[in-house]
């Protein structure tokens, strides 16, 4: 029921991270990968992880920027093996200042990254899943997803704003068996985060909140993503998976 032999999945922002460890996930579950990231050069790393699985992978180089390049994204992800089975719209970006200095190229730059790229790329690689009558498309919320946080005012916007797109295309893509669901990761010792580990008080505050106390290691999200991509989630739509150490129970 969790397998993912035969299938295909795309992975944005998969050079390191949380991106990398749900590629490596999904790999150890028979899937091939095919891994994307701003730089050409950016997922060899990843690639060697996963072809250790004895599966296949590739890597596409995409600026999430720029909506042409999301374009030739989704056109070569489907070419590579005449399909995508699945989706996760990870990759992200974000801007940390007061909101009454927020400079508004960095406000425009994280909304296309995080929310533009995601729809864009769902919609066309959605168009395939509707084709072939199955799909998995997973985007990758956060805790800010259902709270405001502090100088981030743009990541925080673009968090609620990929929870409003997961609900909205579960709605209308159901019917059609394809799964459209988010994780929320809570705090993950990754790059995006670096910043908030290397402030101490921040830091303190953090782990004094979550209830298994301590901050989470990226291949800790491979278990809630694998589920989401495979066949035993077949009835779960629209839902907002939180992995989080149980920072929002308490």
């Amino acid at each position: 029921m969790f397998s993912l032999v035969g299938k295909t999945a795309l992975v944005t922002g998969a050079s390191r991270g949380l991106g990398q460890a749900i590629a490596v996930g999904f790999a150890s579950a028979g899937a091939d990968v095919i891994c994307s990231s701003s730089s050409i050069n950016g997922c060899v790393d990843t690639v060697k992880k996963i072809e250790q699985f004895g599966v296949k992978a590739t890597t596409i180089a995409a600026d999430l920027n720029d909506a042409q390049d999301v374009k030739l994204l989704a056109e070569q992800a489907q070419k590579w093996q005449g399909k995508v089975d699945i989706l996760v719209n990870n990759a992200g970006t974000i801007s940390r200042c007061p909101a009454v200095d927020f400079p508004e190229d960095e406000w425009l730059n994280v909304m296309n990254v995080n929310v533009n790229s995601a729809f864009l790329l769902s919609r066309l690689i959605g168009r395939g899943m509707l084709e072939q009558g199955r799909g998995k498309i997973i985007n990758i919320a956060s805790m800010l997803s259902f709270s405001g946080g502090i100088t981030v005012p743009a990541y925080t916007a673009s968090k609620h704003a990929l929870v409003g797109i997961t609900k909205a295309l579960a709605n209308e893509w159901a019917i059609d068996n394809i799964q459209v669901n988010a994780i929320a990761p809570g705090y993950f010792k990754t790059d995006n985060t670096q910043a908030l580990q290397d402030d101490p008080e921040r830091n303190q505050a953090i782990t004094d909140r979550i209830p298994s106390g301590k901050w989470g290691e990226p291949e800790q999200i491979c278990g809630a993503a694998v589920f989401l991509a495979s066949d035993a989630s077949d009835y779960v739509n629209g839902h907002v998976l939180a992995v989080d150490g149980g920072w929002l129970a308490r």
